[in-house]
């Protein structure tokens, strides 16, 4: 009688590490089993220097999202960011894409302003206002080789 309880406790903690696997393999793979819980979105942009799948979209600092894309429109010569957007987190035609950057020197990410004036977008859809930040790498390359222009009229008193 012995032996059968040993190998039922083993079975239990066998079957239980099982689906402990399981679980994390789901949760840490962002696979769902019951229905999908984001919708695909698209936005075009002139540069898309700096950001990689898995970067974070964000509706007013808070994650909504993330890249799942980056591809070149060449009819257009643009990028295409490829966004996953939560089902909850409504996005309308009126809307605006910008990349950012977290931090001085921290990674890209997207912010999206979600608008609200006009319909909801459909999945698969393109967000078509996009803007992309000033490149700060390329600003203090100019001022240290000193191929920035001073104009005169800021920063110094004029005399009268």
């Amino acid at each position: 009688m012995k032996k059968y309880s040993m190998e039922t406790a083993v079975g239990i903690f066998i079957v239980i590490g099982l689906i402990c696997i399981g679980y994390m393999t789901v949760k840490l793979g962002n696979v769902s089993l019951f229905g999908d819980t984001a919708y695909p979105l698209y936005a075009r942009f002139t540069s898309v220097a700096g950001l990689r799948v898995g970067s974070s979209v964000e509706v007013y600092g808070i994650q909504v999202g993330s890249v799942t894309s980056l591809s070149i429109d060449n009819e257009k010569q643009m990028g295409i960011v490829g966004m996953k957007i939560n089902r909850n987190t409504a996005i309308y035609d009126d809307a605006s894409a910008t990349i950012k950057t977290a931090g001085l020197i921290g990674d890209k990410y997207v912010k999206l302003d979600p608008g609200g004036s006009g319909e909801v977008l459909k999945p698969k859809s393109f967000v078509s206002q996009t803007s992309v930040p000033a490149d700060i790498e390329d600003l203090i390359g100019r001022y240290v080789f000193g191929d920035v222009k001073k104009d005169p009229g800021k920063g110094t008193k004029q005399q009268q």
